[in-house]
């Protein structure tokens, strides 16, 4: 039989394709997944810490002044507000994450075991279009805020001003080649910035504390102003309640910390299934963390707020999305601050490059496993062209405008945090924990009222967030169906007594009859046997041995089988197994079975009744519909060579 020879792939789709695991392969069936990649050393959790710290820690550079915009002379006490909600809420969520989740799954993975069917895949898609919100506004809203300290450096913003766009696109590029290139997390790299990043805050910090103590007057200032402006300490704190949305970026970095737990290196006896030490050493990395951003929140809302003149908080004023840099040039001249803004800028792009490692690692957990990725998501630099071209796009709409993009970041931290107070609530409920079900709880109500709010008064976040839960799930939808005839099934295995069946059949002839079980009882078989035998012309003496397929939850798609074999009624041989699609099934029991034996199968059908297209979508949405025609497309997907491909009858 002549072959169709397959031209050699170019150098280009090698490089782009590049870790795809069936790259170059056209023949028979090889298994959707690659070998898995050898264990690597963990770091200590501290450095670990500094990795998930690039992207909270960094959040500095523009947190001081957000909150300036947003509460005004009130920003200490909504900050204040903020690190309660911080230490009080999301860090004991996360802690709780950390225990439920320990191989950096997240919340997500949380939610994703309380629901099955296809209402659970729809919530994890539109809780990664959340994600991806978070994750790409980070990307560009770092960059933006990247190019702004470079812009309003005293030494360049005659050169650089009014290139606000075109320098976060170049810093957005810039990262993308990075990847493109190829990119290992370097948590040495992420050690050397958070300690240098940390060391010049803490400089300006205390700096600013001295200025505030040798100019009494500017304390003085603040509380008559804040007197005069919200009275008494009552109306403040209700006012910083309604303002804390805006400054909920400050909670950013827990979802980071919970992902990198992978990393941490936990004790010698750890094992995957309980990693007793990464815990613990991962409760560490969140509340060192919380407590190291808490003390810096409250300290730079404070020094910023009472020095430096509201109108330099606005669009234009030198201190937007860079009031602590306005301090360092201010207060320790234009040399320091020329550090503390490339300091800044370092950090700021890292965290770039956090958010992008964060999606590459994210999108194929799930999306894959779903059969909701294009083939070719499953190689890095594709995706990583994607996603920066999704980062030009949404600098283009913000104008590479770091307050501009708040609301949408902010969405898809809360959208993130609420979903992860959930999860940890109904957990502890389902454990008996009736004190920590109520505390958890209230978090829950906390933030699902923030949320409410922020989407309420920037509804730019939501939209953005809806725009990608749409992508995704067309984008996945459209993938499933391209998929659809695609060999699902990772991995056959047989008991002792169906593979006796297989053995038996292959010194004869190996002759399957799909059966969709009913009763079960003797007349069941005999009446099937005696219809296959008229449908097809054949002699008594022919023998065959039923299958049966149990359906599990047809929207999964990947997933090993088990094959059992039994005698019912004395005589008739069946194998039973349980698959999320009944063709899929099939057409992996009958490529193990050649497989194993060398032999070519036989399998007889009855043709199903009723309207193709509606038992195409059976098919597709329940696993289930036309297994006649849909078992022979998925073994002619699965094998291209003819003479090799199991034989399929109906009748």
């Amino acid at each position: 039989m002549a072959t169709t020879e397959h031209p050699p792939p170019s150098r280009l789709r090698n490089w782009m394709l590049e870790g795809l695991a069936d790259m170059g392969k056209h023949g028979g069936h090889t298994g959707p997944h690659a070998e898995p990649e050898p264990p690597h050393k963990g770091q200590r959790w501290w450095r670990v810490m500094c990795l998930t710290g690039v992207d909270y820690f960094s959040t500095l550079g523009y947190q001081p002044g957000i909150a300036a915009l947003a509460a005004g002379l009130l920003s200490p006490i909504a900050t204040l507000v903020l690190v309660v909600v911080t230490l009080a809420g999301a860090l004991p969520v996360y802690r709780r994450v950390a225990e439920e989740s320990p191989h950096g799954e997240g919340s997500i993975a949380m939610l994703e075991r309380l629901l099955s069917f296809w209402k659970g895949k729809l919530f994890v898609l539109t809780l990664l279009g959340f994600a991806a919100t978070d994750f790409l506004i980070t990307i560009t809203l770092s960059a933006a805020d990247a190019s702004t300290h470079l812009i309003e450096n005293p030494h360049l913003t005659s050169v650089l001003h009014g290139q606000q766009m075109v320098i976060t696109l170049l810093l957005v590029a810039l990262l993308g080649a990075v990847f493109l290139k190829g990119f290992l997390e370097a948590i040495g790299v992420a050690v050397a910035l958070v300690v240098v990043y940390l060391a010049l805050n803490a400089v300006v910090v205390v700096v600013g504390m001295y200025h505030v103590l040798t100019a009494g007057h500017v304390v003085t200032d603040w509380t008559s102003a804040l007197t005069t402006e919200h009275g008494n300490v009552f109306a403040m704190v209700g006012v910083s309640l309604l303002v804390f949305p805006k400054l909920a970026l400050g909670l950013s970095g827990f979802e980071t910390g919970v992902a990198v737990m992978p990393h941490v290196q936990g004790d010698p006896d750890d094992t995957e299934e309980k990693p007793t030490g990464r815990i613990r050493d991962t409760k560490k990395l969140l509340t060192a963390a919380a407590l190291i951003m808490s003390v810096f929140l409250i300290a730079t809302s404070f020094i910023t707020t009472v020095l430096i003149p509201a109108d330099e908080f606005k669009t234009g004023g030198q201190a937007n999305g860079r009031a602590l840099a306005f301090l360092a040039h201010e207060y320790l001249g234009g040399a320091f601050g020329t550090v503390y803004d490339l300091s800044t800028i370092a950090i700021l792009w890292f965290a770039g490059a956090s958010a992008m490692a964060g999606l590459l690692n994210l999108m194929p957990r799930y999306l894959p496993r779903y059969g909701m990725a294009p083939h070719w998501a499953r190689a890095v630099r594709p995706m990583v062209i994607v996603f920066t071209l999704v980062a030009f796009l949404v600098t283009w709409l913000f104008d590479a405008n770091v307050d501009a993009q708040g609301g949408a970041y902010a969405t898809g931290v809360l959208v993130l945090m609420s979903s992860a107070a959930i999860a940890v609530t109904i957990a502890a409920r389902r454990a008996g924990q009736r004190g920590w079900t109520i505390g958890f709880a209230a978090v829950s109500a906390v933030l699902l009222y923030v949320t409410v709010v922020n989407v309420i008064e920037r509804p730019d976040g939501v939209k953005i967030g809806a725009c990608f839960i749409a992508g995704i799930m067309l984008v996945s939808f459209l993938s499933r169906l391209a998929r659809a005839f695609e060999l699902r099934v990772t991995h056959v295995t047989l008991d002792p007594l169906a593979e006796r069946f297989i053995r038996d059949m292959a010194s004869r002839k190996m002759r399957f009859i799909a059966n969709e079980p009913g009763n079960r009882d003797k007349a069941e078989y005999r009446d099937k046997i005696e219809q296959i035998r008229a449908d097809n012309d054949m002699p008594e003496q022919e023998d065959f041995v039923f299958v049966e397929v149990t359906l599990t939850d047809p929207s999964e798609f990947e997933a090993g089988m088990t094959v059992r074999g039994e005698v019912l009624h004395d005589r008739y041989r069946v194998l039973t197994l349980e698959s999320a699609s009944i063709s899929n099934a099939l057409a992996a029991l009958l490529l193990h079975a050649r497989d194993m034996t060398g032999c070519t199968p036989h399998i007889y059908f009855e043709w199903t009744e009723g309207n193709p297209f509606a038992n195409f979508l059976r098919f597709f949405l329940f696993g289930q519909g036309e297994v006649a025609p849909v078992t022979r497309e998925v073994l002619r997907e699965a094998e291209p060579n003819r003479v090799r491909r199991p034989r399929v009858h109906t009748g």
